[in-house]
């Protein structure tokens, strides 16, 4: 199976799950650079397209994704299985041809629709339980790079 698309949740998994916000509102958010590489260098390469999948609306997020070249992006999500078909149906791209990258109970539908499942080491239980891959990493700390590095193994021996 050849994956097409990395969909990926953005709190708790791109970031470490930390929403800092001031007065004026959301202030700071974390990312990793090495999962920034993987999204920037190594998904081009692979010939996968990413895809931001978040319930928030952030413009640290916008601002994030414009620095990747990430181009597909929906925040304010209250339905992520939905979003995320119709970006993937833009794309002419199954859920079998889809990986998924997500944390909590909101991202539980995308995952288990897609055809790879992964989610950081620290992921609530029920996430876990149907994940293909569970990283060493923690949300924000590398996560999505791990993933990325396993989709390539992966894809790899199928060769």
């Amino acid at each position: 199976m050849k994956i097409k698309a990395l969909a990926m949740d953005v709190d708790g998994t791109l970031t470490d799950g930390g929403i800092y916000i001031g007065v004026d509102g959301e202030m700071m958010k974390r990312f990793c650079v090495k999962d920034g590489y993987a999204i920037n260098n190594m998904l081009p390469r692979m010939g996968i397209i990413p895809i931001i999948v978040t319930g928030r609306v952030s413009h640290i997020v916008q601002a994030r994704c414009m620095e990747l070249g990430i181009t597909r992006i929906i925040q304010g999500s209250s339905d992520k299985i939905s979003d995320l078909k119709s970006i993937l149906a833009c794309e002419n791209i199954r859920m079998e041809e889809t990986a998924y990258i997500g944390d909590d109970m909101n991202d539980y539908e995308c995952m288990a629709q897609a055809g790879l499942k992964g989610c950081p080491q620290d992921a609530v239980r029920e996430i876990k339980e149907i994940a293909d891959y569970i990283t060493k990493c923690e949300g924000g700390k590398g996560a999505v790079r791990e993933f990325v590095e396993w989709i390539e193994r992966i894809e790899e021996k199928g060769r």
